[in-house]
């Protein structure tokens, strides 16, 4: 009897193991990008979906890969993601009187053709461009590396297309 169960054992540790790895194999831990979805009001989600319908495919010569979960107020480009998401709050820096004043390093406003972004550098060394007198605020975080002004470019078209100039809720 002892035979018939070690026998046994053998048979269904087979599958189980291929079911392991087939799990295994369709499991998230490949590098997609996941980013929390914003909870605007009905008038800037319209907007966002505007926004949406003309992004660029590419964004700094990077592929368009949107990040978990699907939405249309998020976008995603490259790996490490460029990520972009409409509707979020003002940044407490773009009120904060230390930043007009240009005394705090960490942020930065400039605008890039047509469209004005406060920047921040992130703990992780890479940036977060938030744009600036627009009625809705799109937030833009690009992972550490050489150059980010070609994200800005790529992007500006479009924001200017569907976020119109003003002051937002």
């Amino acid at each position: 009897m002892n035979f018939f169960r070690h026998r046994r054992r053998i048979a269904i540790g087979p599958p189980a193991i291929a079911v392991l790895i087939t799990v295994a194999g369709c499991s998230t831990a490949d590098d997609t990008a996941s980013a929390a979805v914003p909870s605007p009001s009905a008038k800037v989600t319209k907007l966002c979906r505007n926004l949406d319908k003309v992004l660029p495919s590419k964004v700094d010569g990077e592929t368009r890969h949107d990040p978990d979960p699907a939405s249309a107020l998020t976008a995603g480009w490259g790996g490490p993601a460029i990520i972009l998401r409409c509707g979020v709050r003002q940044p407490p820096k773009m009120i904060d009187p230390k930043v007009a004043e240009g005394a705090d390093p960490d942020a930065v406003a400039g605008g890039v053709n047509g469209v004005d972004w406060l920047m921040e550098t992130r703990d992780d060394g890479g940036n977060r461009f938030t744009t600036a007198n627009r009625s809705v605020y799109v937030e833009v975080t690009v992972p550490k590396g050489p150059d980010t002004s070609g994200v800005l470019i790529d992007l500006a078209p479009a924001v200017k297309k569907a976020i119109p100039e003003g002051i937002a809720d």
